[in-house]
């Protein structure tokens, strides 16, 4: 099994999209808003962290390895296949989250997290965030408005630099889904997300 996959090869900006916890890169939220950003211009890596290969493998459902190791697998993947001299960073829930921890790598332009994963759901007390407050470069967290690891009410709380800028998804829960009475649709969240994606992506590294 291939265990990374690159869409729009031939573009000439990068974005490295690792996935959440419980889901591998092939996930069909990972999959929607990988293809936007190639249409929109950008080169899209995915990958799959260690313990997701192993799931692949075994065919048994495995929790995700603790951070020292996804963190050295996210880095080992941006040396593999990042040639060029600047790319944003990013992740769904805690690739996200993983990503925010690795603002310090030189080629780290930017940061983009899709459903910053702040507390486990009904447990604020519990709170992830806190490096947030003191990051430097551009970081973009586009959240849900009803996620029940960080909803909108909850973001008065949270302590975050003013580099940290949050977009929020209408009515969307942890995977951007609406609920049917709010008049969106998933289609137009994903399509939102990519359009805000697309836009930090390329207003961080310059491209018009």
């Amino acid at each position: 099994m291939n265990n990374v996959i690159i869409d729009g090869e031939d573009n000439p900006i990068t974005f490295i999209f690792a996935h959440g916890a419980g889901a591998g890169m092939d996930h069909e939220f990972m999959r929607l808003v990988a293809k936007g950003l190639a249409l929109k211009g950008i080169r899209v890596i995915r990958f799959n962290f260690p313990y997701m290969i192993k799931r692949a493998e075994e065919g048994k459902r495995r929790p995700p390895d603790r951070a020292p190791k996804l963190l050295e697998a996210y880095q080992g993947i941006i040396e593999q296949y990042c040639d060029a001299d600047k790319l944003v960073i990013g992740g769904k829930s805690m690739g996200g989250r993983m990503a925010s921890h690795l603002s310090e790598v030189n080629k780290v332009a930017g940061i983009a997290c899709l459903g910053f994963p702040f507390h486990p759901p009904g447990k604020p007390e519990k709170y992830k965030g806190e490096h947030l407050a003191e990051l430097k470069k551009p970081c973009l967290i586009l959240q849900g408005e009803r996620d029940t690891f960080g909803k909108r009410e909850e973001f008065a709380d949270f302590d975050l630099s003013d580099s940290v800028r949050v977009e929020f998804i209408p009515d969307g829960d942890h995977s951007f889904k609406p609920r049917k009475s709010s008049g969106y649709t998933e289609q137009q969240n994903i399509a939102l997300t990519v359009e805000k994606l697309s836009a930090f992506i390329k207003e961080v590294l310059d491209e018009k």
